[in-house]
């Protein structure tokens, strides 16, 4: 298993280092000028606007910045804003938001998507499976931000169960609402990759001879057929926890949630290019590390995975 791990973690740097050194060099590639920016309508004095440049680096070559910029973060340093705050205390401001919903829609996301995959999949060509197929591609195809003006208008407006903006009321009443729009757009691909690996698993070999065997329908669904068709759902379970994670920036802003996605709309409106690239670099690191995670779990319920 440690030499597994290894393998793994190896596989990951150059993810990294390719998806940063990207990322740097989009926001480096921005129109305009982030240091004339800050001044508004009134031009800053040539001389400020220098000192500005060679104390951000802003006048050395991309291959330089971004060198610079990966010698800090590998100390720990995600850079600081044209205002010296440091961009990692600003993402840790923002983070308890984001993460309480994420963790929130997480949670309604496996419960709605494995209760209806598994519910389509042992209703196979009949009614249940249909409605199925209807809840999957009605929350695939409407636009998030449709879902949210509708949650907020039904929900919020008319029925008034829930806030529609802001976190004043905490968790969960602040967080409920938004965690069911981002549950529902994840729930539907969840539900159809849960019903076809299980309808798979079903009628794989082993299933007929367990039920030859005499062993329960109970059994074989939860006992057998379940447990086998889990690793293409952890694998989608790990990487839309890690999206989540990485900010609604969507929900964040319908529901104008202080959450690290509106730090990121913010920065990128606001030229500031070093918030762009901690932000994205920090949601990067989620990515990989819950990456990472799944892969450890795959070793665990197949060790077939961690031999090969």
């Amino acid at each position: 298993m440690l030499g597994y791990l290894i393998r793994r973690i190896a596989a990951m740097l150059p993810v990294l280092f390719g998806v940063t050194f990207l990322i740097f060099a989009l926001v480096y590639a921005m129109p305009g000028d982030p240091i004339a920016s800050l001044a508004g309508d009134r031009p800053l004095p040539p001389s400020t606007v220098e000192a500005l440049r060679e104390r951000y680096h802003l006048d050395e070559p991309l291959i330089t910045q971004y060198l610079l910029y990966m010698g800090g973060l590998l100390r720990g340093d995600f850079g600081t804003d044209f205002f010296d705050r440091p961009v990692l205390d600003m993402i840790a401001e923002r983070w308890p938001t984001t993460l309480q919903l994420a963790l929130t829609a997480w949670v309604l996301k496996l419960v709605i998507g494995l209760a209806v995959g598994i519910f389509g999949a042992l209703h196979r060509g009949r009614a249940g499976d249909h409605l199925t197929l209807a809840f999957t591609v009605l929350f695939v195809a409407l636009p998030g931000f449709v879902i949210a003006f509708m949650a907020q208008l039904v929900f919020g407006l008319k029925l008034e169960w829930f806030p529609i903006a802001g976190i004043a009321e905490g968790w969960p009443l602040s967080f409920v609402l938004p965690a069911l729009v981002v549950a529902l757009e994840a729930a539907a691909p969840l539900a159809r990759l849960t019903r076809s690996s299980l309808v798979d698993t079903l009628g794989s070999e082993f299933i007929r001879t367990a039920r030859a065997k005499g062993a329960s329908p109970g059994r074989v669904v939860w006992g057998h057929a379940l447990r086998n068709s889990m690793i293409p759902v952890v694998t989608y379970l790990g990487l839309s926890l890690a999206a989540m994670l990485g900010g609604a920036v969507i929900v964040e802003s319908v529901f104008n949630l202080p959450g690290i996605g509106g730090l990121l709309v913010q920065a990128v409106q606001t030229q500031q290019g070093t918030i762009v690239v901690g932000v994205a670099t920090f949601i990067i690191l989620i990515y990989l590390l819950v990456n990472l995670l799944v892969d450890i779990s795959y070793g665990i319920i197949d060790p077939r995975v961690r031999n090969g």
